[in-house]
């Protein structure tokens, strides 16, 4: 198959677990559209012999999320306005919940996106994020305990 059926064939299977995971790390749609774009636009310059649907998908997953998480950092030097508003939720605790997510840090809340809803576990977030599996874990413990504390403290009031 040629190469740009190929590629046309990943966009068409794959582009909406890209952008989710994406705009849960950036939180705003443009940089996740960016970030979606970059990957197929290095997949397209490397044409990375990758064994199977699911590799491609995850190489897919580590470059979208590694052009998320630079657009975070590049953001955090040109500070812009708030971005919860971007995220599409139903009121009450789904809302909160949401927003609490938002608010953590990237590495953390890409990790929380990429197991909790996309369904990868800590090894494969290890290898998306470039990072030991021990440090997912940590991501995700972390991010637990923020969510938690900040629910709690709602809750309370």
């Amino acid at each position: 198959m040629p190469h740009s059926d190929r590629l046309e064939q990943l966009v068409y299977s794959h582009s909406t677990a890209l952008f989710r995971a994406a705009l849960s790390v950036t939180g705003n749609i443009p940089d996740a559209e960016d970030a979606v774009q970059e990957a197929y636009l290095k997949f397209l310059e490397t044409r990375p012999r990758l064994d199977g649907e699911g590799r491609e998908k995850a190489w897919l997953m580590r470059v979208a999320v590694n052009a998320a998480l630079d657009r975070v950092r590049d953001r955090k030097r040109h500070p812009t306005g708030e971005l919860l508003d971007v995220y599409p939720a139903p009121e009450g605790e789904s809302r909160e919940l949401l927003e609490s997510v938002a608010r953590l840090p990237a590495n953390e809340r890409a990790a929380v996106h990429l197991f909790y809803y996309e369904g990868y576990t800590t090894d494969e977030i290890a290898k998306i994020l470039k990072c030991r599996p021990g440090t997912a874990r940590s991501y995700l413990s972390r991010a637990r305990e923020r969510l938690r504390q900040e629910l709690k403290g709602e809750l309370e009031l």
